[in-house]
């Protein structure tokens, strides 16, 4: 057996990997030692560099590229410690396996934890996997590492008997240090902050592979992202929006130079000629008698003089339908201060943990959430704003929430109504009571949603859940009760545009009696027609035929003149400083819906006979069985407005309402000299 197989301690540093065999020429020159700090007993052996082979089992496992070669016997495991050399096994028949050295992988902060006592080396992370650790083999019977993976074999250098494999040194503490003469073995670093000047210089830099993947990917992405963007910017869409020089739209010539335009706006024509009798007379003939009308009634009014263009018995009172609602918000805004809001409050109780919601007349308190406002009733007071209140206001637990609705008196539906008007699942009415959520709809922002049977029930029911508590019935609230909470509508003017825009049934009825409680009459069906009457009466109206039952022209039983209707709107056109009642009519215009543009006229005026009336037309509309109305205000084309109300009886309800919009249209086309 060789001298040299026996494993013996370096203990200075001499390095005798190159060395020849003992004997041979050259020994002393070639032999170098290395210095190895204390063993276990604390002194330094000298002990001969072995051969060892991969193959002969050691207690280190390098990371290595072996050259394997076919039929290799196992060689024999050596009986070996780390501090008490012995002598190994000599193998039958050793082969020489080349060993070549694989340069080890720096990091910046070594994973320590790869270096347990098992694992004589780290791992690469791209190439080897951590194995699982095995159980300890007694202490009398020599470790013999795992095999691990190693990387498909690279070009190994020529071959000569020098090359072996070195081992590494283990001190006391079972920490592991490879010698320098370690060669081609991935060594781990001992922990510090900072490694050695001379490794550091010496070691070579990773090849970047990582950053040159990423770089790659990076690079195709931004191609790829570039093509998309010129992709994108060739399409004529694109191009015209950025305004490309090669878009379809760009300019194929100069821009020209802007030019100053000066926009006026002016009012109706008051001092040009407007339309003559004969020449209006001579326009409406066809239009106006048209079969599918029935029985029509009606007048136009030249709103700058007053004068009354064309009449058509209008003297004679017909069924008005909604456009009875034009009297009561003419009565409302002639006595009531346009500022006037309607009141909903929530008072302390009789009891302990008992409040009451007291109905002000305000049916457009909206149960939508703070921060959206109604679509049907523009500005209204949230429901949530007043529970907020009440909870700021107690600041404990309410057990109980009841309903005060005695501003309100008599019957809830009134004289010529058809029972239906006000049954549960109808879309256009509901009892008139004086508080509710959105009109009593069972969807706050469909106009055309049903209505519920006991709205202000409902209300309560709702404030109730709200506050935690229980809803307790109908009460009248204890005098100069405190108040924990109030919210109010919107101005009269803004109630009264709503009105008119969504032909609010209920919300006509309700202000009929706030007008009644303004006059001092009682606040019920009775007492609001009673004050309309007597509020146009004082205003200077002549009311000759007028019958009144609602304010929402529900009651077929109302009778009104055309000419009433005319002459109250004319006078809210009237110019400025003419008429003294006009500044308080005109918010009454402002209500009026638009052709073919908003409110119940949105849907109407598509006709190609009425469609020269889209946006000039302003009118309140009403419907009943064999009843079709229009009154309201347009403008010909001389610019002078024009004021007309017509009423239609025993016509079909949609070829009526069409007959009617023609008539309008027509008085919009006509200059009529």
């Amino acid at each position: 057996m060789p001298e040299n197989d026996v494993p013996m301690w370096p203990s200075d540093d001499k390095d005798t990997s190159s060395a020849e065999p003992k004997g041979t020429k050259g020994e002393s020159e070639a032999t170098v030692w290395l210095p190895m700090s204390g063993l276990a007993n604390g002194k330094t052996e000298e002990l001969a560099v072995p051969k060892v082979t991969p193959e002969s089992g050691s207690w280190f496992q390098p990371v290595v590229e072996v050259e394997e070669e076919p039929d290799v016997p196992e060689t024999p495991t050596p009986q070996w410690s780390a501090f008490e050399p012995a002598t190994p096994v000599e193998p039958e028949a050793p082969k020489t396996v080349f060993v070549q050295p694989v340069q080890p992988r720096r990091t910046d902060e070594p994973d320590w934890e790869q270096f347990d006592r098992e694992a004589a080396t780290p791992a690469r992370e791209h190439e080897l996997a951590r194995p699982e650790p095995r159980p300890e083999p007694p202490q009398d019977q020599p470790r013999r590492p795992e095999p691990s993976r190693v990387d498909p074999p690279a070009p190994a250098p020529v071959p000569s008997a020098t090359m072996h494999a070195r081992p590494v040194r283990i001190e006391p503490a079972e920490e592991r240090f490879d010698s320098e003469a370690t060669v081609g073995i991935q060594q781990p670093e001992p922990p510090s902050q900072e490694p050695p000047a001379d490794d550091a210089e010496s070691a070579p830099a990773p090849k970047p592979k990582r950053k040159r993947k990423a770089l790659l990917i990076t690079t195709l992405v931004v191609v790829l992202l570039l093509a998309g963007m010129g992709g994108a910017a060739a399409m004529p869409k694109v191009s015209n929006r950025l305004g490309l020089p090669w878009a379809p739209n760009a300019p194929k010539g100069e821009i020209p130079k802007p030019a100053g335009v000066t926009r006026v706006l002016h009012g109706p024509d008051i001092n040009g000629a407007g339309p003559t009798k004969e020449g209006l007379a001579a326009a409406l003939a066809g239009p106006a008698g048209a079969p599918d009308l029935g029985t029509l009634t009606g007048t136009v009014v030249d709103a700058a003089t007053g004068e009354v263009l064309w009449d058509k018995n209008s003297g004679t009172p017909l069924t008005p339908a909604s456009t009875t609602k034009i009297l009561v918000v003419a009565a409302a805004l002639l006595s009531m201060e346009h500022g006037t809001q309607f009141s909903t409050k929530i008072v302390q109780g009789a009891e302990p943990g008992t409040v009451v919601l007291v109905a002000g007349g305000d049916p457009s308190l909206t149960a939508l959430p703070l921060g959206t406002d109604s679509p049907l009733y523009p500005g209204a007071a949230h429901v949530d704003d007043l529970v907020a209140q009440v909870k700021k206001a107690v600041g404990g637990k309410i057990s109980k929430v009841q309903l005060d609705i005695s501003l309100f008196k008599g019957p809830t539906s009134a004289k010529g109504w058809d029972p239906e008007d006000t049954a549960a699942g109808n879309t256009y009415m509901a009892p008139v009571l004086p508080v509710m959520a959105d009109g009593g709809r069972t969807d706050p922002k469909n106009d055309h949603s049903p209505r519920v049977a006991n709205p202000a029930a409902a209300l309560t029911q709702k404030i109730a859940g709200k506050l935690e508590a229980q809803a307790g019935g109908t009460t009248t609230a204890p005098k100069d009760a405190k108040v924990l909470g109030e919210v109010k509508s919107q101005p009269l003017t803004e109630f009264a545009n709503s009105l008119l825009q969504l032909s609010d049934n209920l919300m006509a009825d309700v202000l009929a009696r706030q007008l009644a409680l303004a006059k001092g009459a009682e606040p019920s069906f009775t007492g609001g027609a009673t004050a309309t009457m007597d509020v146009l009466k004082q205003a200077g109206f002549d009311l000759t035929g007028v019958q009144i039952n609602d304010g929402s022209g529900l009651s077929d039983q109302n009778k009104i003149p055309a000419k009433v209707l005319g002459e109250i709107l004319a006078v809210s056109a009237a110019p400025d400083g003419k008429d003294p009642r006009t500044p308080k009519l005109r918010p009454l215009l402002a209500g009026l819906p638009v052709a073919g543009g908003s409110g119940t006229l949105e849907k109407r005026y598509g006709d190609p006979a009425s469609a020269a009336g889209r946006g000039w037309v302003r009118g309140k509309t009403g419907t009943l069985s064999g009843v079709n109305t229009l009154a309201g205000v347009v403008l010909d084309t001389d610019g002078r407005m024009l004021v007309f109300a017509l009423m239609s009886s025993g016509s079909d309800q949609n070829k009526g309402r069409a007959a009617l919009d023609v008539v309008a249209a027509t008085l919009h086309k006509c200059g009529c000299r």
